[in-house]
C-alpha cells in the first residue's frame, strides 16, 4: 500500500464499498503513503460520515497490524538469530574464539535451557534493546540525508515556480503538506526531532531560497511546522505515545488535571464570552460599515472619525493582536491609511505625540549626523551639498537637511537602508518602508508610505512620512527587521525618552551638554 498511486487508492475504495469517497480522495491528491498516515483528525476533515470514518480508520487499523504481523519473527528462535547477528563487535569476537568456532565439540543447548519459567534471559532482553536503538538512530540518520520535498498540489507549484512571496492560506498549504510527509516518514509518529525539523525547513529554503524573507524565513518556518504539529497533537486521546508526551510536557510542574466540575464551569464561561461576543460583533459592525461608507466621501466628518475610532480601539487591538491579515483590518478600517488618524492611535497606545517628537528629532540631529565621519563620502550626501549651493533660502535648506537625514540613517549605523527607504527604485519588502522621489527638489517631492509591497498612503513633507513609519510599527504590530534594529531603536530612544545600552537620555544629555550630541 505504501507504494499506491491515488487511482489505486481510489480503486481499492470502491472495492470496499466507499465509492463516495473517491472524488473527495481524488481532490486531495492522497496516495497510499498518505493514506497510511492518516490520523483521526485528518479523516473527520477529508470524511464527512461518521459511518464512513469508522469504515476507513478500520480498514487502515486492519492493514497496520497485518503488515507488522508479516514483519515481525516468526519464532523465538529466529528472533535469537536476528539479535545474535545485529549484535556488537565484541560479542561476536567473543564467539569466535570460543570451542566450538576451533573445532572442539561442545554440548549443544537450546534457548529454552537458558529460561526461567518462560522468563527471556536479561542478556537477551538488553541485546535487543540495544539492537532497536541501534536500528532506530540508523533510521532516522538515514532520512535526514536523503529527505526530499513532497509533490505539492499544481497551485502551489505554480506559486513557487513564479517565486511569490506566499500568502497566509497558502503558507497553511505548505506547512500541512510538510507536516502530512513527515509523519509518513515517521511512520505515525508525531513527534519529530530538532534535527528533523531542521532538515525539512533547510532543505525547503534551498529548494525555493525567496521564502527566506529577510533572513529570518528559517526560524518562522520552523515555528510554523512546530504548531501544525502540536494543533494535529491537541485533540488526540486515544494515543499513547500523544497521552504519554502529555502528561510529560502538557502541564506545568505541580499543575494537575482539571476536575469534571471545573470543565464544565470553563464550558459555561466560553458560552458567556461567546454570547458577549456576539453582541460585540452587531454593535462593532455598524461602525465598520460607517467607516467604509464615510471614507469614499469627499467631505469626512473628522469628530465622528475621530469618536468611532476611540470606540473600537479594543476590537482593532484584538485583530492586529491575533495576527489578522493586515489587507482585512485596513478593510474594516480604512481610516487607518490615513497619517492623523495613525498618529492617534500611536497616540492613544503610548500617550506620546509621535508628529511633535519626530520634527524635534529631524531639527535637532540633522546637522549632527549629515557632519558624520561615515557619510562624508555618500552619493546622496554628495548630491545634497552640491544642491544647497543653488539655494539660500534657510527654510529650503532647513527640510533639504531633514530629508537628507531621513535617507541617510541606516547608513550612520551600518544598517540595510533599503529597509528604511527605497529611492526612485521598487518596493520589494513586506515590512513598512518609505518610497521618496525627487528628494531635494521641494516642489515636486513626493512622500509614500509602503506596506506589503502596496502603497498605503502619500504625504507631503519628511516629518509626516518618518512619522508614519515609525507608527506603522508599533500600530500595525510589525515586528523589526533584524537588519535595521538599531536606526528603529535610536529613533524610538529619542522619541519616548528611554535608556539604551547604545544611546544615552536625551534629557540627561541636553542636561549635561548646552548643544545637541552628535552621532559617531
Amino acid at each position: 500500500m505504501e507504494t499506491w498511486s491515488v487511482e489505486q487508492v481510489c480503486n481499492w475504495l470502491v472495492e470496499k464499498n466507499l465509492g463516495e469517497l473517491v472524488h473527495r480522495f481524488q481532490e486531495e491528491e492522497v496516495s497510499g503513503a498518505a493514506l497510511l498516515a492518516l490520523n483521526d483528525r485528518m479523516v473527520q476533515q477529508l470524511v464527512k460520515k461518521i459511518g464512513h470514518q469508522a469504515v476507513l480508520m478500520d480498514l487502515i487499523k486492519k492493514y497496520k497490524q497485518k503488515s507488522q504481523e508479516l514483519k515481525s519473527p516468526g519464532s523465538p528462535q529466529e528472533a535469537a538469530q536476528v539479535l545474535q547477528m545485529e549484535a556488537a563487535p565484541e560479542y561476536r569476537d567473543d564467539q569466535s574464539s570460543s570451542p566450538a568456532s576451533r573445532g572442539e565439540q561442545v554440548p549443544s543447548s537450546h534457548p529454552a535451557e537458558n529460561l526461567d519459567h518462560g522468563l527471556i534471559d536479561q542478556r537477551v532482553l538488553k541485546q535487543r534493546r540495544n539492537v532497536k536503538h541501534v536500528l532506530a538512530r540508523n533510521k532516522a540518520l538515514q532520512w535526514m540525508k536523503s529527505y526530499v520535498l513532497p509533490e505539492f498540489p499544481y497551485d502551489i507549484k505554480c506559486m513557487l515556480a513564479e517565486q511569490k512571496c506566499p500568502d497566509h492560506s497558502m503558507r497553511i498549504r505548505i506547512i500541512e503538506f510538510l507536516q502530512a510527509d513527515m509523519t509518513k516518514y515517521l511512520e505515525g509518529s508525531l513527534y519529530p526531532t530538532t534535527q528533523q525539523y531542521n532538515d525539512v525547513v533547510s532543505t525547503l529554503l534551498q529548494a525555493h531560497p525567496f521564502l527566506d524573507e529577510d533572513g529570518g524565513g528559517f526560524f518562522l518556518w520552523k515555528r510554523a511546522l512546530k504548531d501544525r504539529f502540536k494543533y494535529v497533537r491537541r485533540p488526540i486521546e486515544d494515543d499513547e505515545q500523544v497521552l504519554r508526551n502529555k502528561c510529560k510536557f502538557g502541564h506545568r510542574r505541580g499543575q494537575t488535571r482539571k476536575s469534571l466540575a471545573d470543565v464544565r464551569f470553563d464550558e459555561m464561561k466560553i458560552v458567556q464570552i461567546k454570547e458577549e461576543a456576539v453582541y460585540l460583533d452587531s454593535e462593532v459592525d455598524e461602525h465598520i460599515n460607517w467607516f467604509q461608507q464615510e471614507y469614499v466621501k469627499t467631505e469626512k466628518d473628522w469628530r465622528e472619525v475621530d469618536r468611532r475610532m476611540s470606540q473600537t480601539l479594543e476590537i482593532r487591538r484584538k485583530l492586529i493582536s491575533s495576527r489578522t491579515p493586515l489587507k482585512d483590518t485596513l478593510q474594516m478600517f480604512p481610516f487607518l491609511k490615513c497619517p492623523y488618524q495613525m498618529f492617534r492611535e500611536f497616540q492613544l497606545l503610548t500617550r506620546t505625540d509621535i508628529y511633535k517628537k519626530t520634527r524635534h528629532i529631524l531639527e535637532s540631529y540633522s546637522e549632527n549626523i549629515l557632519a558624520s565621519f561615515s557619510l562624508v563620502d555618500n552619493p546622496i550626501n554628495i548630491a545634497l551639498q552640491e544642491k544647497m549651493k543653488q539655494h539660500t533660502d534657510e527654510d529650503t535648506l532647513k527640510h533639504m537637511k531633514m530629508t537628507a537625514m531621513c535617507l541617510l540613517l541606516p547608513d550612520v549605523f551600518g544598517e540595510d537602508p533599503s529597509l528604511f527607504v527605497i529611492l526612485n527604485e521598487k518596493v520589494q519588502v513586506s515590512t513598512p518602508v518609505l518610497e521618496v522621489k525627487n528628494p531635494f527638489n521641494r516642489d515636486v517631492c513626493e512622500f509614500s508610505l509602503y506596506l506589503e509591497k502596496e502603497r498605503l498612503t502619500k504625504v507631503d513633507d519628511c516629518v509626516t512620512a518618518l512619522a508614519s513609519l515609525i507608527a506603522a510599527f508599533r500600530v500595525f504590530g510589525i515586528q523589526c527587521p533584524r537588519r535595521l534594529s538599531q536606526t528603529l531603536n535610536f529613533l524610538d530612544t529619542l522619541i519616548f525618552d528611554e535608556h539604551s545600552p547604545y544611546f544615552p537620555s536625551m534629557k540627561e544629555k541636553e542636561k549635561e551638554v548646552g548643544f545637541q550630541y552628535s552621532v559617531t
